[in-house]
């Protein structure tokens, strides 16, 4: 099932490993994030913060067999998904961290960045969707799929192919 991009939403078989490796790359982020921000290097610990976030919100989509590599679209299905069992706050942090990332990563400005803030609040983020992540049966895997395609139906009319 593909949503209109060709790097959109697909529903694909759920892969342990993918959810595996997805978390490994989590953790990796965030041992970036903190030697970067022990080194006092802000823009990199906080590019580092906001992909260990993306990474975990990327191995809770793989656990239920949803793979998307467009990054807004990924946030923006987290939020869909998931805003029954995650407190509003989380999926704004997401969005706000990927802002952050941008402006730190693209843009020669200086930005303030607390990073004992940074690195407490990017630990909870990713514990609570690890969390989250741990907690999924196979009814509400199935739940969440059909809510996927019953969206698909509704907004693309197209057939699914799963």
């Amino acid at each position: 099932m593909v949503f209109r991009q060709s790097k959109g939403i697909r529903l694909l078989k759920p892969s342990d490993n993918l959810v595996k490796a997805y978390l490994v790359k989590s953790r990796n982020a965030l041992r970036s994030m903190d030697v970067n921000a022990k080194e006092g290097i802000a823009e990199w610990a906080v590019s580092a913060s906001y992909y260990a976030k993306y990474f975990v919100v990327y191995a809770l989509l793989e656990k239920i067999g949803v793979r998307c590599e467009i990054h807004d679209c990924t946030i923006a299905l987290f939020e869909y998904l998931f805003h029954n069992r995650a407190p509003p706050e989380l999926i704004q942090e997401l969005r706000e961290s990927k802002e952050d990332r941008v402006e730190t990563q693209y843009y020669p400005v200086t930005v303030e960045v607390n990073l004992e803030q940074l690195k407490s609040k990017t630990k909870d983020f990713v514990l609570e969707v690890e969390k989250m992540l741990d907690g999924l049966t196979s009814d509400e895997i199935r739940d969440l799929v059909g809510r996927l395609k019953r969206f698909r139906r509704r907004h693309h009319g197209a057939t699914e192919n799963r």
